[in-house]
């Protein structure tokens, strides 16, 4: 388990209920504490601020989860985008974030993880 990672609150922005499962599993094998699963824009958006990290899968029930985005840069909370088009899906204003290339395995989803920690520390 790595240290820098272990206790982290962390937000899974997911739409698809298998992923988001897969992820929460994942990362809590991986030491981090998973406060919750979003699957829609306006669920995000409207949450609390309970978590230090987050995933956010870029396209979210037809709406992308850009807002969002922009919201967490501006509260300065650290983020990795999971998307199957990589980097091309992503606007100008968030190019240089971290992207997970959909389909991931753990160890690509600890990896991109453990870099946004080290990054933001």
């Amino acid at each position: 388990m790595d240290n820098a990672i272990n206790g982290k609150r962390i937000l899974i922005v997911e739409d698809e209920i298998v992923v988001a499962l897969f992820m929460e599993d994942i990362l809590a094998e991986f030491g981090f504490q998973v406060m919750g699963v979003a699957s829609r824009l306006e669920e995000a958006m409207g949450r609390e601020r309970d978590y230090d990290l987050a995933v956010l899968d870029v396209h979210l029930n037809g709406k992308n989860v850009f807002d969002f985005a922009d919201k967490l840069a501006e509260e300065g909370v650290p983020f990795v985008f999971a998307t199957g088009y990589g980097e091309r899906g992503i606007p100008e204003r968030h190019r240089g974030r971290p992207v997970l290339q959909k389909p991931f395995s753990p160890d690509d989803l600890k990896r991109a993880l453990s870099n946004l920690v080290a990054m933001a520390a």
